[in-house]
C-alpha cells in the first residue's frame, strides 16, 4: 500500500474573537504523495492560507487548531505534526517542510541581510559553519537566478525587486532539500513574465530534488499548468478534490463549475464574464448545511438542512454535494 507523504485528516481551525468565533477551517482532509504537485484553489477567504499555516503549526492567538491530524511520513512510521512539541516542530519547519509565504516583502526580515536569513537554516538544519553556509547561500542564489550573488548577500529585502525577493524565498525553501514545499500565492503581484519564471523555478525544484509541492492560488491557469491533483475549498471546507484533468473537464460541484465558467476566454469576440452571485460567507458557527447553498443554482431543500459529506463519485474524484451524489450514485469517502 502506498503511504502518502502528507495526510491531512479533519483539520479544524477556529479564531476566538471577543464577540464571535470564526470557523476558518472546518474538517479539511486531503493527501499529498511523494513528488506530487497539489493545487488548493478557491476564492479569497475560503481558508486556503489558514490551512497551510496550520500544517506548519504557525497559527497564532486568537487562532487555535481545534482538531484533526497532519500525518507526515517517516522512514519507519508516520508522525502527527499537531502532537509535536514546539521544539520538535522546529526540526520539521524549514527542514522537511518549507513554505513560501504570500508576500515576500513582509516575510523577509527587513533589518537582517539576505545572506543572514539564507544562511540561518543551513546552519540550524544542516550543521554548516559560517564559511560553508556562505558558499551554499551563494550557490542557491545563483541557482534561482540572482545576479552577482556574493555582493547581494550583504543587501536587505528593500533593495530587491518583488521577483527577486520571491526568488530568495524559493532559495530559502530549497536550502535543506525539503520533502514538501508549500507555496502560498507564489506569483501574486508579479508581472506575467516573472510569474512564469517563478513557476518554472518551482517545477525545477520538484524535478531536481523530488520535492512535493502544495501550491495555493486562485489562478486556475497556474493550477492547470502545474498541478497533478486539485483541492477546491469553500467556506473552510473541501467541496471537491481529484486529478487535475477530472476537475477541469468534468467538475461535479456547482461551485467548481462556476469557477471554471468564470475563466475569461481568449477568443476575440466580446463576451460578458460569468460571475458567481453573492459572496463567500464568514462562518461564525458550526456548519450544519451546505455552505454554498445560498449561492447555488442547483440547490434542493436538503442542502439547507444537512451538510453533505465528501463522497467519491469517480475513482479518486470526491465531491461534497447532495445533488452531485444523487445523480452519480457515488459512495461516501
Amino acid at each position: 500500500m502506498n503511504i502518502p507523504l502528507l495526510e491531512v485528516n479533519d483539520l479544524t481551525v477556529r479564531f476566538y474573537l471577543n464577540e464571535s468565533t470564526v470557523h476558518a477551517v472546518n474538517g479539511v482532509s486531503f493527501t499529498v504523495d511523494d513528488g506530487q504537485v497539489v493545487g488548493i484553489v478557491g476564492e479569497s477567504g475560503c481558508g486556503k492560507s489558514v490551512t497551510s499555516l496550520a500544517l506548519m503549526r504557525l497559527i497564532q492567538t486568537p487562532g487555535r487548531i481545534d482538531g484533526g491530524q497532519v500525518l507526515l511520513k517517516n522512514p519507519t512510521n508516520r508522525i502527527d505534526l499537531l502532537q509535536l512539541t514546539e521544539k520538535q516542530i522546529e526540526h520539521v519547519r524549514g527542514n522537511r517542510i518549507s513554505m513560501i509565504f504570500q508576500d515576500p516583502m513582509t516575510s523577509l526580515n527587513p533589518v537582517l541581510t539576505i545572506g543572514y536569513q539564507l544562511m540561518e537554516p543551513l546552519k540550524l538544519h544542516r550543521g554548516l559553519d559560517t564559511s560553508e553556509a556562505r558558499e551554499e547561500a551563494i550557490r542557491l542564489l545563483t541557482k534561482v537566478g540572482i545576479p552577482e550573488p556574493e555582493g547581494r548577500l550583504k543587501e536587505y529585502a528593500h533593495q530587491y525587486s518583488g521577483g527577486m525577493r520571491q526568488r530568495v524565498m524559493i532559495a530559502m525553501a530549497a536550502a535543506c532539500s525539503p520533502d514538501l514545499l508549500i507555496a502560498d500565492e507564489p506569483s501574486t503581484s508579479l508581472d506575467v513574465t516573472i510569474q512564469a519564471q517563478i513557476l518554472d523555478l518551482l517545477l525545477e525544484l520538484k524535478r531536481d530534488l523530488g520535492t512535493a509541492i502544495i501550491i495555493i492560488t486562485h489562478d486556475l491557469g497556474v493550477i492547470a499548468e502545474m498541478a497533478e491533483k486539485v483541492v477546491v475549498m469553500y467556506a473552510g471546507t473541501v467541496v471537491e478534490s481529484g486529478p487535475v484533468h477530472a476537475i477541469f473537464n468534468t467538475p461535479f460541484h456547482p461551485y467548481t463549475k462556476a469557477l471554471m465558467t468564470s475563466i475569461p476566454s481568449l477568443r476575440n469576440t466580446p463576451e460578458r464574464l460569468t460571475t458567481i452571485e453573492g459572496a463567500p460567507p464568514v462562518v461564525l458557527r458550526e456548519l450544519t448545511s451546505c455552505p454554498f447553498a445560498p449561492r447555488c443554482p442547483d440547490r434542493i431543500p436538503r442542502c439547507a438542512e444537512e451538510r453533505p459529506p465528501l463522497t467519491e463519485l469517480m475513482l479518486s474524484h470526491h465531491c461534497a454535494c447532495w445533488v452531485a451524489s444523487a445523480s452519480s450514485g457515488g459512495h461516501y469517502a
